[in-house]
């Protein structure tokens, strides 16, 4: 699983970064212009943690969290 940013340009998604593959299956979250999200201290902590985890590298195959979500069914 790739994760990516990109904006939209006269109407098609162009991508921050390494471009997709060609036939990639994307699926698209777009935030509304006046969108916004709060986190108590205790979340953004663990957010902020969980980003600089990633940072280093220190990250789960998706194909290993899918299957640990579907085990919890």
């Amino acid at each position: 699983m790739l994760i990516t940013s990109g904006r939209v340009v006269s109407g098609k998604i162009v991508v921050d970064g390494e471009p997709l593959p060609d036939g990639a299956v994307v699926t698209v979250l777009a935030r509304e212009a006046d969108e916004t999200f709060e986190l108590d201290p205790v979340a953004e902590s663990e957010l902020l943690e969980s980003l600089a985890e990633g940072d280093r590298g220190e990250t789960v195959p998706a194909d290993q969290v899918l299957r640990a979500l579907r085990n919890r069914e």
